[in-house]
């Protein structure tokens, strides 16, 4: 395993619904690392991630390195969409999948977590949501547009601003971002290239003001395609894998396990003058300017 030592450290982890994810794979490296787990869960899916837990659907992927399985110490329920009770529109508290649900703003979270735990010292946001992510943005409406900001990115200002307070001095704060924040990918519309800009913007902010106010850092990871539930449900992430594959400099697998080793390294103390940043695990794909598959380089490739 890494030589990464956070025995007696906390995190929470927000947005953690399957076994396919980012989030997993962080949680699982924190864990390994001697880190207590807190999970924080989309209310509709939480019964189902806790019925496939005690169901043992997970457990060739809890196993880690040391031979030792994952394990959380608490999962709360979790909509990021909203910040306290009486945001919750009554459409939302009376749907079935709701009904039964209680706590679940951000707020209301932050003070379970407080009473239950004290202070922690990583927050994860592993979370986002557009909507209408298969509209390109032209044809964005407002209402899609906002939803994929406020869930995708103001959800991480949000919830810095309610855990802030909860978490111990040298703390540090990550979410995760897309290259479509400052390059067209087309195919990923309803507003989410923008949310993924806002959240990179703030970070930076962020990384001032909770650094200021808190003494914990807030830095963000720009991660290459993968195959999580999510992104099979825009319905592209095939394609993107396989360009991914073909045009970064390093022509390896990408996993999410490269993303949850950089992770583990900005949330550690040998990480602890960076701040602020968007930190790129993609292979490299992000420095090309020109596709090397491109049909138009064969005419090119035939001369030399």
């Amino acid at each position: 395993m890494k030589n990464i030592n956070l025995q007696g450290k906390k995190a929470l982890i927000a947005g953690v619904g399957d076994d396919m994810g980012f989030g997993w794979a962080i949680a699982k490296f924190l864990n390994e690392a001697g880190c207590d787990i807190i999970l924080a869960t989309w209310t509709p899916i939480v019964n189902i991630f806790e019925t496939s837990w005690r169901m043992g659907k997970f457990n060739e992927s809890r196993k880690m390195e040391n031979g030792k399985m994952m394990e959380y110490k608490k999962i709360y329920s979790l909509d990021a969409s909203f910040d306290k009770s009486e945001d919750v529109p009554p459409e939302i508290k009376e749907n079935k999948r709701y009904k039964d649900a209680t706590n679940y703003t951000i707020s209301e979270v932050a003070n379970q977590v407080q009473q239950d735990f004290g202070n922690i010292d990583f927050l994860v946001h592993s979370l986002a949501n557009g909507p209408e992510v298969k509209k390109p943005l032209l044809e964005t409406s407002r209402q899609g547009y906002l939803a994929a900001i406020s869930s995708s990115s103001y959800s991480f200002v949000s919830m810095v601003a309610h855990f802030g307070p909860l978490m111990n001095k040298d703390g540090a704060c990550l979410n995760l971002t897309y290259v479509a924040s400052t390059k067209v990918i087309p195919g990923y519309g309803g507003g989410m290239s923008s949310a993924k800009a806002a959240l990179e913007s703030d970070t930076r902010t962020l990384a001032w003001e909770a650094g200021q106010k808190w003494g914990i850092r807030v830095n963000s990871i720009s991660a290459g395609p993968l195959r999580s539930r999510a992104a099979k449900a825009i319905g592209m992430i095939d394609t993107s894998i396989e360009y991914y594959k073909n045009n970064a400099p390093l022509h390896r697998e990408f996993s999410a396990d490269d993303v949850a080793s950089t992770a583990l390294f900005l949330l550690s103390p040998l990480s602890s003058a960076i701040t602020g940043e968007v930190i790129f695990v993609d292979n490299g794909y992000h420095v090309m300017g020109m596709a090397i598959d491109s049909k138009s380089l064969e005419p090119a490739k035939n001369i030399s």
